[in-house]
């Protein structure tokens, strides 16, 4: 099998670069490298995922899946009073992450490196947010999503995107199983961002 960005510690050869990005209507720089996920821009589920989440200003969020750390990163701009925690496999993508927070001045964000919730353990959040690694398999993202929705808060919300064409019919039932309520929150270009409450 090939490697792919759900790896602990990607062999490619180091190739690094950068560009800049304005999302949510805020100016960002991202360092990233080969052999983490969407190296070359913030890839579009992302970004639509960007667009529609929902962050409390002092909300205690968790991006699961970070990888060199878009979705973290504009989420600890729209928290000023909360607090952002980071946390991917991949650790040349964690360590990218946490250049990219301090090239972009934040400070109420952390990186932890770890196999799905293990590195926040015992933790519980408002918000999760994931673009899941689907060439990882099914399995592996249904543990994740089973794992975010007992992390969450009461009350608290857990933010999926994902691809029609990759399965969002059957995470939207998954979802809907652990949860009891699925939101579509937004659709764009075979894209699908869906919002799963905690109600208990």
């Amino acid at each position: 099998m090939s490697e792919h960005y759900y790896t602990e510690r990607p062999s490619a050869a180091h190739e690094e670069t950068s560009f800049d990005a304005t999302l949510r209507g805020m100016a960002f720089r991202f360092v990233t490298d080969a052999g983490v996920f969407s190296r070359e821009r913030v890839d579009f589920g992302s970004l639509l995922l960007i667009e529609a989440m929902q962050i409390g200003q002092g909300d205690t969020v968790l991006d699961l899946g970070c990888g060199y750390g878009p979705i973290g990163t504009v989420a600890a701009r729209l928290a000023p009073k909360g607090y952002i925690y980071m946390v991917d496999v991949n650790e040349r993508a964690a360590e990218l992450a946490r250049r990219n927070l301090a090239a972009n001045g934040i400070a109420n964000a952390e990186v932890r490196v770890g196999d799905g919730l293990a590195p926040v353990a015992g933790m519980a959040f408002d918000t999760i947010l994931t673009n899941p690694p689907i060439r990882a398999g099914k399995a592996t993202v249904y543990r994740l999503l089973e794992e975010a929705c007992a992390a969450l808060k009461p009350g608290g919300s857990l933010w999926v995107v994902v691809q029609n064409k990759q399965g969002a019919p059957s995470m939207k039932r998954k979802l809907e199983e652990l949860f009891g309520n699925v939101t579509d929150v937004a659709r764009r270009a075979g894209y699908r961002v869906l919002r799963a409450r905690r109600e208990d």
